[in-house]
This record gives C-alpha cells, structure tokens and sequence, in this order.
C-alpha cells in the first residue's frame, strides 16, 4: 500500500514541477511553449485559466478556428513547427488580462503542459518594472513543493525500508541468531 502511495505522489510531483512560469510586460509579446515526442494526428487545444478558448490546432481542418474574442488577431502559431510536435504559440499585444495559467491540452495522447504567465507593468521610470504580484504566491509554494516533495518521498522509502525490515526480523522470533541473550553473573 506504502508503495502505490509512493508512486502516486511521484507522479504528483512530476506533474507540478513541469509547470513553466513566465514573466512579460504589458504590450509585449510571449511564446508559449507546448511539446510532445508523439508525432501523430494531433488536435491541441489551448486554454486560458480553464474555459476561455485561446486557440485550437486541428490539422487538416478547414472549418475557421473558434477562439474568444480577446485572442482575435493576437495568436501567432508556428503551423510548419506541427510535424516536428512542437505547438508553441506566441501571444501578442499582452494585456493586463493576459496573466494567469494556460493550458495546452493535446488530445489524441491525453498529455497536457501548463504555463503560468505572470505579467510586469512597466513604469514610466527608467523603464523600471512593477510586477503584478497577482499569482506571485503560488510560484513561491510551487518551488517549496517541488524542492520539499523529493525529501519527503526519500524519507517516506527510508521509513517504509526501516519499517520492513523491523517486521521481517520480528517474523523470525525474538531470539533471531541467539547474540541476544542475556548473561547471568553467579
């Protein structure tokens, strides 16, 4: 049981580290990055904090793309990088509305990548930046769990050895290889 418990959190973990966070300003340009080493047919959905529509990739189609209205004319993809599994897309004219987590879904293989997107406000000042802390907690929580999460799991397999071995030796009688044994003085 200690062991399914063991995997699944792994695979937790490796889940939640792969996320990527990246940093930009208002007005600029992002690309946002999207992989997989399985080349096949490939529809790619792409998604803005869970429901609205940023851009599908369905290759082969000819039916016009459906998007929400604030990514018209503000997507650039990369159509001759599809075959080589690469469906990065880049956002442009970034608005304050821009941060938060997007999710390339890619469908045939059921893998998903997330992008945490934090944007800067620039100042007039020297072209100073002031981050939108919106989200900046998250990151923070992110990297304790993904440098906390393999310790933990290193002390979980250490404890569960030391726990097994405890009963394994216990299943053998107290007296095991008889080294135990008390001396009696007279």
């Amino acid at each position: 049981c200690s062991c399914c418990f063991i995997c699944v959190l792994a695979v937790l973990i490796n889940k939640v580290c792969l996320q990527v966070t990246l940093e930009a300003f208002i007005g600029g340009s992002v690309v946002l990055p999207c992989s997989s080493t399985k080349l096949q047919d490939i529809d790619v959905s792409w998604r803005h904090n869970g429901s609205k529509i940023v851009f599908d990739i369905i290759p082969h189609s000819t039916s016009p793309v459906t998007q929400d209205p604030e990514y018209k004319n503000r997507i650039e993809t990369f159509p001759q990088e599809y075959l080589k599994g690469n469906f990065s897309i880049k956002l442009n004219n970034l608005q304050h509305t821009d941060a938060g987590q997007y999710i390339c879904y890619i469908k045939n293989s059921d893998e998903y990548q997330t992008v945490k997107l934090i944007i800067n406000v620039s100042t007039e000042q020297g072209n100073q930046g002031e981050t939108d802390h919106e989200g900046m907690g998250p990151s923070l929580s992110l990297l304790v769990v993904c440098i906390m999460s393999p310790v933990l799991l290193i002390l979980l397999i250490i404890l569960n050895v030391v726990f097994w071995r405890k009963k394994c030796s216990s299943s053998h009688g107290p007296a095991g290889n008889g080294m135990g044994l008390a001396t009696h003085e007279s």
